[in-house]
């Protein structure tokens, strides 16, 4: 990130190593967010896990109750009446074998990927494409399902896809600068009780090691983890 005016300036505006409350670190957060465009405020959650252990993988999906405050493009992968459906729902992109091959030329005007179940051996060849971007559909995210009506209406209302990266890290929006800060914390707190839900059994020790919220442009804010 280029240390600009701004950043600098909201940098020396605290203590950087200073473990704050949630509910202040929010409201810094918020208000260090100065860019002429609506910034995104994140989470990023150190987790105490191993990440090369399959079964301490920590990934799956939550409902922000305060929406994303984005507009979240969703691409459907179905045939028939599900496909029908899933455009009546409000899916951005429907198809089957076209959309695929759209897919494979480069078109990648789309945040989230549902299939149906029978579409999967056309989707899993999308692996390489869609792997890396995070965009592969999968059970344990809800997008991979027969109910498509449902999967395209939580996404459009709010709910976001988590995973661990390989060191032991979520990064997660829980919503937009222009939110009151009430609502940045109600997100917060259910992505919060999520993770704690999601704990892999064969975790030991702190689970949440570090915590940090931090606006699109500005400087990262240390929750204090013992908290939450």
């Amino acid at each position: 990130m280029s240390n600009g005016k701004r950043y600098n300036e909201a940098i020396n505006s605290y203590d950087r190593e200073e473990l704050y409350e949630a509910s202040e670190a929010i409201s810094m957060s918020k208000g260090m967010a100065t860019a002429k465009f609506d910034e995104t405020i994140e989470l990023v959650l150190r987790l105490g896990i191993d990440p090369r252990k399959a079964e301490e993988m920590v990934r799956g999906t939550v409902a922000l109750p305060a929406g994303t405050g984005r507009e979240v493009r969703v691409a459907v992968f179905a045939q028939g009446e599900p496909a029908s459906l899933a455009r009546e729902a409000g899916a951005d992109i429907v198809g089957d074998a076209d959309l695929a091959e759209e897919i494979e030329k480069g078109m990648l005007e789309f945040d989230v990927v549902i299939a149906t179940p029978d579409m999967m051996p056309v989707v899993g060849k999308l692996g390489r494409t869609l792997g890396p971007r995070g965009l592969m559909p999968n059970p344990k995210t809800g997008t991979v399902t027969d109910n498509v009506v449902k999967a395209v209406e939580e996404f459009k209302g709010g709910m976001v896809e988590y995973r661990t990266d390989k060191f032991g890290n979520i990064q997660i929006p829980i919503g937009k600068a222009s939110f009151e800060e009430s609502s940045l914390l109600d997100n917060f707190n259910a992505v919060v009780e999520e993770i704690h839900r999601a704990k892999p059994s064969s975790a030991k020790g702190k689970y949440i090691k570090k915590a940090v919220v931090s606006s699109t442009m500005g400087p990262g804010v240390k929750i204090d983890e013992g908290s939450i």
